[in-house]
């Protein structure tokens, strides 16, 4: 069966998305939506870096493409800064009638005990309209977090802890609002970006250890946060900008999902723009990054993925992997009931294996 699909969004995900979309055989595109006049009727072959065009144009009319009733939308504008914005894509989109995937907001990647009723509610009433289905996943929060974790956990006697890690130099990360407005880094250390304002990881992260818990059984009783930011002990560049010395240039934060006063469910990031930056900090499986997942227990594992591409490092790899994440998942939320889906809800999702290449 062939499923009918918008692209939305062409950017450091989308593009990778759409690529993805062209490339599956059981998956027909039939609309690009995009945010500005700049890339509006281009071919979605040149947006997503083919080097043949598709005979599909972009079009920044989302209520043409909502009319022609696809069978999904794979959503992946830009939500940092446009949280609520995006939400109301979402109510728009799902009370059409149109399942959504999407690599964002995080927040909905496992909703519950994270969002309040004024955001949550108005999400499942659309969907609930529209007889459809949203499904927000990823590598983190997405696979890294929630499938690889719990596909161990199904194998130990006992569980103590869960411990998610991403260990990653950012420093090739091309998205400059996200790295300096957003994560803060390259600005004074006293001053405290969104990310860090008070509740922001646990809005962002908080969903992870929730399903984790669910996943293990757990009850948590509270989820709390804390980071550590360390100054760049010289001036260097990225491929952004420019970070000064004094200026921030490594973060380290942690969300805990706690029983009692103990942590059994955490998501950590260990984040460096270089990688002599802060030795005594977790250290990645390769030199470049990698996610970990450590669990504590009967028997306790680590485990370490390292992406990698032909095609770029290891940001270019894991932009393709949340991509291909939400795009191999299109037939599954399709199929699932309407609603607000988490990875708890889906079947094992794969790649087919006769996709062409190029």
């Amino acid at each position: 069966m062939t499923y009918r699909v918008v692209q939305w969004g062409t950017g450091n995900v989308g593009r990778h998305a759409l690529a993805g979309v062209i490339a599956h055989p059981d998956l027909e595109l039939t609309g690009v939506w995009v945010s500005g006049p700049a890339k509006e009727g281009m071919d979605a072959g040149r947006l997503a870096g083919l080097d043949r065009s598709v005979g599909v144009t972009a079009t920044n009319d989302a209520e043409t493409l909502l009319a022609s009733r696809p069978d999904c939308v794979v959503y992946c504008s830009m939500t940092d800064n446009r949280l609520f914005e995006a939400v109301q894509d979402l109510q728009r989109i799902l009370a059409a009638g149109v399942n959504v995937v999407a690599c964002a907001p995080v927040f909905f990647q496992y909703p519950y005990g994270v969002l309040p009723d004024e955001l949550l509610k108005p999400v499942q009433e659309a969907a609930a309209r529209g007889n459809s289905s949203l499904w927000v996943n990823g590598i983190d929060p997405g696979f890294a977090n929630d499938l690889l974790p719990l596909a161990l956990a199904g194998t130990c006697l006992r569980i103590d802890q869960v411990r998610c890690l991403e260990i990653v130099d950012y420093a090739s990360y091309g998205n400059r609002e996200v790295m300096f407005d957003i994560m803060g880094f390259g600005k004074p250390v006293d001053d405290i970006p969104m990310l860090l304002q008070p509740g922001v990881l646990s809005l962002a992260w908080g969903g992870v250890v929730r399903q984790l818990a669910a996943g293990i059984g757990v009850t948590l009783d509270a989820v709390t946060e804390t980071y550590e930011r360390v100054p760049a002990p010289a001036s260097f560049d990225i491929a952004t900008g420019h970070v000064a010395e004094g200026t921030a240039a490594a973060l380290r934060f942690e969300v805990r999902g706690m029983v009692g006063d103990v942590p059994v469910t955490v998501l950590e990031h260990v984040t460096r723009l270089r990688p002599d930056l802060c030795p005594d900090w977790p250290q990645p499986a390769h030199t470049e990054g990698s996610y970990r997942v450590e669990i504590t227990g009967e028997p306790s594992y680590v485990m370490d993925l390292v992406a990698s591409s032909r095609n770029g490092d290891h940001n270019y790899a894991t932009l393709v992997a949340t991509g291909m994440r939400i795009v191999n998942a299109v037939p599954a939320v399709i199929a699932a009931p309407p609603g607000i889906l988490t990875a708890l809800d889906l079947p094992l999702i794969t790649a087919p294996a006769d996709r062409p290449t190029g």
